[in-house]
């Protein structure tokens, strides 16, 4: 008989806000009941005064902790000196930190890697750094031994490299049910994905990736994760490897491509990663990677000897790129392909080489365009390259000329009962309300409709978190912010537009639905007209 399941709570980054983490963990208690454990990852202390003296009311006993409590060792070296072994020890009564590097078993079985602090970059390493001789002293136990399928839960306070890109860090050979890490102030988590290669290997269970926010984070962004697990020991071997439907492939796993690959500069590494562009060959020794690090070395990969873009994708081996592919073809009549005979060409104002800009049918405002591929593409995981890489400049443009007017922009697609990519660019007055006000709205709206709408990293690709096919509806705000929802059944097609017209937003939710928004023809030539001439002066399209 299976074992009743562990009841855990994961956090981010502490920063010393001790006491409000542990009342917010006494209000989920008294609401959901006793939970077994508390890990936390990141930053625990502070080094404010305040913060300061909020420990030493735990470490002498004046408080307590209210459930057992798990630390990673110092992310900074402000913070070492709350650390008075990198062993691991007891910082305060039901306090625990777990040390430098290791294993945690507990009573029930329940297996814990972790890795504390920050990869160093030179030997020796600070206090509050691991080096990559930690990683392998960690590994090399639990990989000798022919019995080991992977850990519970692995803890780091960095992010592996990789989550978004194929890369080689621990995470790939630990294989955690659990993966948890922080420092970077957001909230993340990846779709599960698999431990074993589809019809190559035995079945192995699945990974799940997530990142924590900061506790009391201005913007609300998720810090606290609870969750049931069973000791990876005591589970039925077929339950364990039970693969969910929305499970992608490993992000960790190279694929198999022909061709020699470039190494990238090692301070280009965390911009190739996060911009997902190409796969590189990377120095096994470095693991981590820091979101916030600003990279000098982002160029348009990489430059042939004859001074084109060359995709190492498109490589054969033999030096000779292939020819580009055709996008895939409508498998009846399709109102967007801009070569379609159903297209409305009133509507365009401005054409480039692979995307458009039209008039939306039925527009919220009258400025609100749609952004559209002219090949047929589905959605914005479908798109190719150079497809993305002139999306981008289209995008770049739109809000420069908002900007000009006092107006910011909120970009958002629905992949779901649609068969042609419409990226919808609505302009918002900046006097109407504020980016936070406009988060707020799709975030509150979605709730009310019992969906959860995910904030993920700027520079995340989608692809990593919705692979071709899948349903989403993603949000892109002003400050690069991101918003995603994968769609699961019954998604109300107009939600993009509900949250827009809202009074929250702009005010307008008469004109949540285009079709009670249809202008005729004449109408919509003036409009077309009218847009395409404020534009103008922004249209890259039009540049010789």
């Amino acid at each position: 008989m299976e074992e009743k399941p562990l009841r855990v709570l994961a956090c981010g980054d502490v920063e010393g806000r001790i006491t409000a983490l542990f009342n917010r963990v006494n209000t989920i208690q008294k609401k959901s009941g006793q939970f077994d454990l508390l890990l936390c990852v990141g930053e625990f202390f502070g080094t404010s005064p305040e913060a300061e003296a909020e420990w030493e009311a735990y470490k002498s006993g004046a408080k307590k902790a209210p459930i057992h409590t798990y630390v990673l060792g110092a992310a900074s070296q402000e913070t070492v000196k709350y650390f008075p072994s990198s062993d691991g020890c007891e910082l305060a009564d039901n306090i625990i930190c777990l040390g430098r590097k290791g294993i945690f078993t507990g009573a029930s079985g329940l297996q814990i890697a972790y890795v504390s602090g920050r990869e160093a970059q030179q030997e020796p390493a600070p206090a509050h750094c691991f080096t990559a001789k930690d990683v392998t002293a960690l590994l090399t136990p639990l990989m000798s031994s022919s019995k080991f399928k992977g850990v519970d839960i692995l803890l780091t306070s960095q992010w592996p490299r990789g989550v978004w890109q194929y890369g080689n860090n621990p995470a790939k050979k630990l294989k955690p049910r659990y993966h948890f890490a922080a420092l970077e102030g957001v909230h993340y988590e990846r779709l599960p994905y698999r431990n074993h290669v589809v019809l190559q290997e035995n079945a192995q269970h699945v990974s799940r990736f997530i990142a924590l926010a900061t506790v009391n984070n201005p913007g609300k962004k998720k810090y606290l994760y609870a969750f049931n697990i069973v000791p990876m020991k005591s589970m039925d071997p077929l339950e364990l490897v039970k693969q969910p439907q929305d499970v992608t492939e490993n992000p960790y796993r190279k694929p198999l491509k022909e061709g020699k690959r470039d190494k990238p500069p090692p301070s280009a590494f965390a911009e190739t990663i996060m911009v997902n562009l190409f796969w590189q060959e990377e120095p096994v020794s470095q693991f981590f990677f820091d979101l916030g690090q600003k990279k000098q070395h982002h160029h348009r990969h990489q430059q042939n000897q004859g001074g084109g873009r060359k995709r190492h994708s498109e490589g054969d081996g033999s030096g000779q790129p292939k020819q580009p592919r055709k996008p895939p073809q409508p498998t009846g009549p399709c109102w967007f392909c801009l070569a379609s005979p159903e297209v409305e060409k009133h509507l365009v104002i401005s054409i480039g080489t692979h995307c458009y800009m039209a008039i939306a049918k039925g527009c919220l405002t009258p400025d609100h365009v749609l952004l559209l591929p002219i090949g047929h593409y589905q959605s914005v995981v479908d798109l190719p390259s150079d497809v993305i890489e002139e999306l981008e400049k289209y995008k770049s443009a739109i809000r420069k000329f908002h900007k000009s007017r006092g107006r910011r922009c909120v970009l958002f697609e629905r992949n779901y009962r649609s068969q042609h990519l419409q990226l919808q660019v609505v302009p918002v007055p900046m006097e109407r309300c504020s980016t936070e006000d406009i988060k707020e709205a799709f975030m509150v709206q979605a709730q009310e409709q019992q969906m959860e709408l995910m904030e993920i990293p700027e520079h995340t690709d989608l692809k990593q978190i919705a692979p071709p096919g899948t349903p989403y509806f993603y949000v892109e705000l002003d400050t690069g912010e991101k918003l995603f929802y994968r769609i699961k059944k019954n998604f109300p097609l107009q939600f993009g537009r509900e949250v827009l017209a809202s009074e929250a937003v702009l005010n307008i939710p008469t004109r949540a639905d285009w079709r009670d928004c249809k202008n005729s023809k004449e109408e919509e030539e003036a409009l077309t007209k009218q847009v395409r001439s404020e534009f103008q002066p922004f249209d890259f399209t039009l540049d010789d």
